[in-house]
């Protein structure tokens, strides 16, 4: 015969707590990690919000080659769940699956990926921001991809944490630029995108 204890519903909460706050990164520790600097941060923001029109809760990942031409995006919006790095590194893969293939058999990463998140509230850092950072982390690692800029796309504007570069448009608010004032003139290749706005958007800016 065996006697035990079955933990109390609130050891459970605590113990879930505690692992989902060992899944988010804090700005010191995503500034530590040697992520790449973008070269035209604004050019990278407005184009993706030209392309995906995000609203708040909405996450644009993307995938930049490595002249920081975009060589594919997705769009998705944020499930209502508690902020968990784990939830959001596999939101993330499978949207990176759907749109580009792996570069696992490479020995170094030659495709970075980036992400903006369109919130409420102010540019100030958030255990949601920490949960995403560390979600498109682990999601890079597992598509065999370099870590890049996490953006927050908020009421006051845009900004790549731990770099403390932004601007106030375009924001969570402001109408999308043209399509085609954010891309150049020539495509070096077709560019992939999930969500099916960016044909439109092309169709539009063509007119």
């Amino acid at each position: 015969m065996t006697f035990g204890f079955a933990p109390s519903a609130a050891t459970s909460v605590s113990a879930d707590s505690a692992n989902r706050l060992a899944r988010m990164l804090e700005p010191a520790e995503w500034a530590a990690a040697g992520i790449p600097l973008l070269r035209s941060p604004r050019e990278v923001v407005s184009g993706l919000h030209a392309r995906h029109r995000p609203t708040p809760a909405t996450a644009v990942v993307a995938v930049l080659d490595h002249e920081e031409r975009l060589t594919a995006s997705a769009s998705f919006a944020r499930r209502s769940v508690a902020a968990d790095g784990w939830e959001f590194r596999n939101a993330l893969l499978a949207h990176l699956r759907r749109v580009i293939p792996h570069d696992l058999r490479r020995r170094t990463p030659v495709r970075t990926a980036v992400l903006l998140y369109c919130r409420e509230g102010d540019e100030r850092w958030t255990e949601e921001d920490g949960a995403w950072m560390w979600g498109l982390r682990d999601a890079c690692t597992l598509h065999g991809l370099r870590c890049g800029a996490y953006i927050t796309l908020t009421h006051g504007g845009w900004q790549v944490l731990g770099e403390g570069r932004g601007g106030r448009r375009p924001n969570s608010t402001s109408a999308p630029s043209f399509l085609a004032d954010t891309v150049g003139k020539h495509d070096p290749f077709p560019l992939r995108t999930g969500g099916g706005s960016a044909e439109a958007l092309r169709r539009t800016a063509a007119r």
